[in-house]
């Protein structure tokens, strides 16, 4: 099997997940065929920590509500809060950018600010709410398939845009399979929740569009945080619109 596959599978969930997987230190993991790869298994670690996270509530569905949020939890802690701690960065960026600072340094601070805080608790009750109403209402196949389609959206987001940032920059130039992983990762979610995907992906794709517009307009560039602050807001924004166009 092809080594570099390998390594570009394990990266990914090494970095995408908190899942620990060592390196030989000989493993030059900023080579082009394993950062490729790494982009290529995004949507798969989406829908790995997506299905553990139902696993569980398969597991504590007796106890309701409760079992319901400890799993929704459970899914943001299985990446580590990465994403969600870019909502941090991002909005304390928006912020100093409209007070007339630098965003650009304010979001390499490893500080964060008090709207920061409160735009990601919010964000971060709005999903654990939604995905409480779908684990109740036993939507697992849409939960895995938003899990995947978030992901794809920040493929799609890297490929069609610049980043003020050399490893965005580096996965950009890297990522050669986009529009094979896109085509796979389509239909795996077409088999899992039939024509839904079909909407699922418009709406992602266009939430995507719009947002970096918005974001390369108010801050002035784009780098990994707003990549992660898409995700979790195409995420939020798929799990609403299951809960109103598809739950009983």
């Amino acid at each position: 099997m092809n080594k570099d596959l390998i390594l570009g599978l394990k990266f990914a969930f090494s970095y995408f997940s908190i899942i620990p997987i060592k390196f030989d230190n000989n493993v030059d993991l900023s080579k082009k065929e394993i950062i490729n790869y790494l982009m290529f298994f995004l949507p798969f670690v989406g829908a790995v920590l997506s299905f553990g996270a139902c696993i569980a509530f398969y597991l504590l569905e007796d106890l309701s509500y409760l079992g319901a949020i400890i799993c929704a939890f459970l899914y943001m802690m299985f990446y580590g809060f990465i994403h969600t701690e870019a909502i941090l960065d991002v909005v304390d960026a928006l912020y100093a950018k409209h007070s007339g600072k630098d965003a650009y340094e304010v979001i390499k601070e490893p500080t964060i600010g008090a709207m920061g805080f409160l735009y990601a608790l919010g964000f971060v009750c709005i999903k654990v709410a939604a995905l409480v109403m779908l684990f109740l209402n036993q939507m697992y196949l849409e939960i895995i398939a938003i899990a995947i389609i978030s992901r794809v959206s920040v493929q799609f987001m890297t490929k069609t845009n610049e980043f003020k940032s050399s490893f965005v920059g580096l996965m950009k130039s890297s990522f050669t399979s986009f529009k094979t992983a896109f085509a796979l990762y389509f239909i795996v979610c077409l088999v899992f929740i039939g024509f839904k995907a079909f909407t699922l992906f418009f709406i992602a794709l266009v939430f995507t569009f719009l947002f970096s517009l918005f974001l390369e307009k108010n801050l002035g560039f784009l780098n990994g945080d707003t990549l992660g602050f898409n995700l979790e807001l195409t995420e939020i924004v798929l799990f609403i619109t299951v809960c109103l166009l598809w739950l009983d």
